[in-house]
């Protein structure tokens, strides 16, 4: 899968996105978005306690979710939960 990396800014805050050339379809990391949508100084705990109400109420998205290599903030890259499009509205 051929990418090309990107930052989007919303209000002010980077959004880590990702543009897979093969299938046309953007993807963004969900603690970045989750950051932006909540204001929570803990993105992380906020996703992950969604990922486990998620899982309990049975729903498969958080099983879905995929894992991608961004650059974080110190230039290094990590796997990072992402979603596609379509997969951001379901969890919004």
């Amino acid at each position: 899968m051929k990418q090309e990396n990107a930052i989007q800014l919303f209000e002010n805050k980077k959004v880590r996105t990702l543009w897979d050339v093969e299938n046309e379809k953007w993807f963004f990391s969900i603690i970045d978005v989750i950051e932006v949508l909540t204001e929570s100084d803990r993105p992380r705990k906020y996703w992950s306690d969604l990922k486990a109400k998620l899982k309990k109420e049975g729903s498969q998205l958080s099983e879905n979710i995929g894992q991608l290599k961004m650059q974080s903030s110190d230039d290094k890259f990590y796997k990072t939960d992402v979603a596609d499009t379509e997969q951001l509205f379901r969890l919004i």
